[in-house]
C-alpha cells in the first residue's frame, strides 16, 4: 500500500479509533497512545488486512488488542 493511501486512512479513521480507544480506557492520554500505536501496527501489518471486514472493524480490533496489551504490562 502506498503511503498516500495510508495517510487517507489515518485522516478518515483517526477520530473514530480514538473515540473507541477512549471508550475502552476512559483516559484521554491513554486513548491517544493506544490510537497512535494502533495506526503504527496497522501500517506495519497492512498486508494482513484481507478485506473480510470493514477497515474500521480491523482497526478497532487492533486498538482493542493494543489496549489489553497496554494494561497487561
Amino acid at each position: 500500500m502506498q503511503m498516500q493511501n495510508f495517510e487517507k486512512i489515518y485522516a478518515e479513521y483517526f477520530s473514530d479509533v480514538y473515540r473507541y480507544a477512549l471508550s475502552l480506557s476512559q483516559n484521554e492520554s491513554v486513548a491517544e497512545e493506544i490510537t497512535q500505536e494502533t495506526f503504527f501496527k496497522a501500517l506495519r501489518h497492512i498486508d494482513r488486512f484481507n478485506g473480510n471486514c470493514k477497515l474500521y472493524v480491523w482497526l478497532c480490533q487492533i486498538a482493542k488488542n493494543t489496549y489489553f496489551s497496554y494494561y497487561k504490562n
